[in-house]
């Protein structure tokens, strides 16, 4: 299936960022952070920078995980870090998670982080070599990258078929915004060559569910 770029970059609309706040993304944003922690292990104390955090449910189960990381969680939509403040004072991990509303590639990172994590944000770019230049800016040498995003189906019958097995019973909003993602998102190999465009062929690619990809690995 060719692949058709989203009319949007960012989900800011008041009734879409809310939607997708109150989804339930508990299976494949838990799958997320199994996959760091399986790579990671039980401790991690650094910082780490979250690209594309949304309502700030990754950093939220990030620093539920490991109490001693320090988390910058970024994101370009306003209404969208509005309900991610909401949440992090209701968990009271203001001291712990700090929000930054800013777009990619994000000039200003310094190369201070441990460990760069993102989740469904890569089909959302206008440029894809935003995300891995950014990572590349601003993660230390060591440091640990995990890359969380959809596949693109084969074919659109095969996209149809994934809206409505996961998002048969969600609102219009949201089942729409599934449809334009799967057709926006990229395929292994495009993944790959993103990578190698961007110095970053050494980090692992692969298939991790029936609709989700993952770049995982650690810098020289």
């Amino acid at each position: 299936m060719k692949r058709t770029p989203e009319p949007e970059e960012l989900m800011d609309e008041a009734d879409q960022a809310l939607a997708y706040a109150e989804a339930d993304f508990s299976a494949s944003n838990e799958l997320f952070v199994e996959l760091f922690a399986q790579a990671q292990g039980n401790e991690f104390k650094g910082r780490m920078l979250d690209l594309g955090c949304g309502p700030a449910d990754i950093p939220l189960r990030f620093a539920r995980r490991y109490p001693q990381a320090r988390i910058d969680a970024l994101d370009g939509a306003p209404a969208m870090l509005e309900l991610a403040r909401q949440a992090i004072a209701n968990e009271h991990l203001g001291s712990r998670i700090q929000l930054h509303c800013q777009y990619l590639p994000a000039t200003n990172l310094q190369r201070e982080y441990d460990a760069v994590v993102s989740n469904s944000l890569l089909h959302h770019l206008k440029d894809p070599l935003d995300l891995w230049r950014s990572i590349g800016a601003c993660i230390l040498p060591g440091g640990r990258v995990l890359v969380m995003d959809l596949l693109r189906p084969e074919s659109p019958e095969q996209a149809d078929a994934l809206v409505a097995e996961y998002a048969q019973d969600a609102p219009e909003v949201l089942r729409r915004d599934f449809h334009a993602s799967l057709h926006a998102a990229y395929t292994l190999d495009e993944i790959r060559e993103q990578l190698r465009a961007s110095g970053l062929a050494h980090l692992e690619t692969a298939q991790v569910s029936d609709r989700h990809l993952a770049v995982s690995g650690q810098m020289p």
